[in-house]
């Protein structure tokens, strides 16, 4: 099956300057009812977007129109804890973003997220802020991801390595989660099943 093709990006930053955004915060449970992804995103951040009254909450950043063309998002430390929900990428994907930058990410977020099409960049503390700041003081600066290179270009010039699983990064690049892989590879795979003596029938009870 496909997902978002990720090579390299260069974007704007939004920066939301929080640690231990959960996946409750990221979408609430309220909108874990459909399998639809399109669409998800109008409930990212919605406890915070909006006000009591259901009016736009003018001092959340989402809000804040020198950001809605942001496809990387800066977070703090610990992004994505909490819960498994898949609806957390889902949601942040639809609303635009491809990459999310932070000094820490929860396990299973990143899990999730990867297998998603949106890549989580993991640099030291001390970067990450100093390209939360330029987002903040600068919000038309732009960065560069480079998926590729495996690399983080700062508004200065400077690169810095991140890391991602070699399986993730392929799929990634090629536009695939891990079934549209394991489909990529159907025909070696019915070969291999080929050269069997004897196939696989799980009705007669066959074992390995």
């Amino acid at each position: 099956m496909s997902a978002p093709t990720f090579h390299r990006v260069t974007a704007t930053m939004m920066p939301l300057p929080i640690d231990h955004v959960d996946t409750d915060q990221i979408i609430p449970a309220e909108f874990l009812k459909t399998t639809e992804r399109q669409g998800i995103g109008r409930g990212l951040f919605a406890g915070w977007r909006r006000l009591p009254s259901g009016q736009p909450n003018p001092s959340f950043v989402l809000n804040d129109p020198r950001y809605a063309e942001a496809k990387i998002l800066v977070a703090g430390e610990n992004f994505g804890c909490g819960s498994s929900r898949e609806h957390a990428p889902w949601a942040l994907i639809d609303h635009g973003f491809r990459a999310v930058v932070s000094s820490g990410f929860a396990d299973i977020f990143r899990s999730n997220a990867l297998k998603n099409g949106l890549l989580p960049v993991e640099i030291p503390a001390g970067e990450r802020d100093a390209l939360m700041a330029v987002a903040q003081e600068r919000p038309s600066t732009e960065i560069t991801i480079d998926l590729e290179a495996c690399k983080l270009t700062d508004p200065k010039g400077k690169d810095f390595s991140f890391q991602v699983d070699a399986f993730s990064r392929r799929c990634l690049l090629d536009g695939v989660d891990t079934l549209g892989y394991l489909l990529n590879h159907l025909p070696t795979i019915e070969a291999w099943e080929a050269t069997r003596s004897t196939p696989f029938d799980t009705r007669a009870g066959d074992s390995f």
